[in-house]
């Protein structure tokens, strides 16, 4: 089963956490704050990061600016802030979901698989592998969740990645943004249009550092991938 980190400077929180995902049949390790989160990520390379934001040491968005420098591993955001600033911040630096406390366990457990099954190692249902998607000078690797463009390997989150691979299923189609939401969350997931705006800007962000811009705003009503 894959690997879960904690990263919460609350004792009570990691143990109830801990005890949900141990029950669902996640493995799990623990961080009591940022400095030491980083420490465990390079010694027990989890799958997926369920990260607080407001610690000691090191704040949790600190700790996602440093792993998005070299790593796409899930994050989900834990903080006791309500206020969609701090959820965008969050989504923008690279997170791939939010939970404001309080929350349910069983509700973190259900946004754990959700993200991870938006994760590396999904094979398209019916064959061995998933065919790579190309689009001019874009190209995707549904399988390894890799991307490139003119040969340039750039680096997403599961979430980003899924919302990429959603516009290049048809190329110069404008999506809405409740399809794009419909192939990065769970249906019953409440997802704000913000949030996906946030994920796009990433997206944005990163094709630009090569030089390219392939993504069009329709104002109004979503996204398009031109016909690169």
């Amino acid at each position: 089963m894959p690997k879960v980190l904690i990263v919460d400077d609350d004792p009570h929180i990691r143990e109830v956490l801990r005890f949900a995902l141990d029950k669902a049949g996640y493995r799990v390790c623990e961080a009591a704050d940022g400095a030491a989160a980083l420490v465990q990520v390079e010694r027990e390379r989890p799958d997926l990061i369920v990260l607080d934001i407001l610690m000691p040491e090191m704040d949790g968005t600190e700790v996602c600016r440093n792993l998005r420098r070299h790593s796409s591993t899930p994050i989900i955001f834990l903080s006791s802030k309500d206020d969609e600033i701090d959820r965008i911040l969050g989504l923008e630096l690279g997170g791939d979901d939010y939970l404001t406390k309080p929350f349910s366990p069983r509700e973190l457990v259900a946004r754990v698989k959700a993200v991870l099954r938006r994760g590396p190692g999904v094979v398209a249902a019916g064959d061995g592998r998933s065919p790579a998607m190309e689009c001019g000078r874009l190209r995707l690797d549904p399988e390894q969740y890799k991307a490139w463009w003119d040969g340039n390997e750039l680096v997403f989150t599961a979430t980003e990645f899924g919302i990429l691979r959603t516009l290049m299923t048809r190329p110069g189609k404008v999506f809405s943004r409740d399809e794009l939401m419909g192939s990065a969350y769970d249906r019953h997931n409440v997802v704000s249009d913000r949030t996906i705006d946030s994920h796009v800007r990433r997206v944005r962000s990163k094709l630009g550092t090569v030089g390219a811009d392939p993504i069009e705003t329709v104002h109004g009503i979503g996204y398009k991938l031109h016909r690169c």
